[in-house]
């Protein structure tokens, strides 16, 4: 029999080249029965550094942490996410994702219990030989090119396609994960979530009817090609009002973006059967 789950939310915040938090929430289908849960990717952009001050790229090799005003922002994100439940927590192996994750861990007393997965498959895009410089020197590099630079990769760096690859294999752990720790086979039957309609502006929209979330904090470079494969590749709508200018952009410190995603599980493994986003950058806790 074949067992259909549901991801029924992911929330990620894009933004530049930082930590960010993404959130996914899921429903699985199990012997006839439904079992709803949330695995929610929180994708918080890390908050300032002091490299990021200095208009310094960091990608992998520069493990620099929060600057006071990045450890404000982390906090910011803590507080507005207080009261939304999660039942998992999964973070960037980089110590700016570390800070950041800690933050709104402790301002959750959901999170209190919970095990933090560290997991490098959400470790920032390496840059190659423009890690260490000046952010300026590698939009040069970029426009000799004739590329954006946001698209450019220098000699040694890390392309969009090993990128996509590593988001790819991220949510599969994630999936995977989630199933072993929600899915039951004498799970007691419950709704699939429906959309709500016009959003409140609130912390939890869209998660109405989810029971089980993962928080996912990573970084802004990586989220924002997940959200570029999500949209272009895997051809998920747009709310009324957003286009690709909005996916495109470098988002706030901590910025929120929410999108449903809706999976099925066979023996041959998870496939992706729908998608659409809920709402891209939302900021204003910061």
């Amino acid at each position: 029999m074949e067992n259909n789950i549901n991801v029924i939310d992911i929330i990620y915040n894009l933004n530049g080249f930082h930590t960010k938090i993404i959130s996914i929430y899921s429903t699985a289908e199990l012997v006839s029965r439904y079992f709803t849960f949330q695995l929610r990717q929180c994708t918080s952009k890390s908050g300032e550094t002091e490299w990021n001050k200095k208009g310094l790229l960091q990608g992998q090799a520069i493990d620099s942490p929060l600057s006071d005003i990045g450890m404000q922002q982390a906090e910011a994100v803590g507080k507005y996410l207080t009261d939304v439940k999660f039942t998992n927590v999964f973070v960037s192996d980089m110590a700016r994702a570390r800070q950041t994750c800690k933050a709104i861990v402790k301002h959750n007393s959901s999170c209190s219990a919970l095990e933090i997965v560290t997991d490098p498959l959400l470790k920032e895009r390496s840059f190659g030989c423009a890690e260490g410089g000046l952010v300026v020197d590698m939009k040069s590099m970029a426009a000799a090119a004739g590329q954006s630079w946001l698209d450019f990769t220098p000699p040694g760096g890390e392309t969009l396609e090993q990128m996509k690859t590593r988001i790819k294999s991220f949510l599969e752990h994630l999936y995977q994960r989630m199933l072993e720790d929600h899915c039951r086979s004498d799970q007691e039957a419950t709704r699939v979530p429906e959309t709500e309609g016009v959003l409140a502006g609130k912390p939890d929209d869209g998660m109405r009817d989810i029971l089980a979330h993962a928080l996912v904090v990573s970084h802004g470079a990586l989220i924002r090609v997940a959200m570029r494969y999500f949209v272009e590749e895997l051809m998920c709508p747009l709310p009324q009002g957003l286009d690709m200018s909005h996916v495109i952009a470098l988002c706030p410190n901590t910025g929120i973006c929410r999108f449903i995603l809706t999976v099925t599980k066979a023996d041959a493994g998870v496939s992706l059967s729908a998608i659409r986003c809920v709402f891209i950058n939302r900021c204003e806790h910061i």
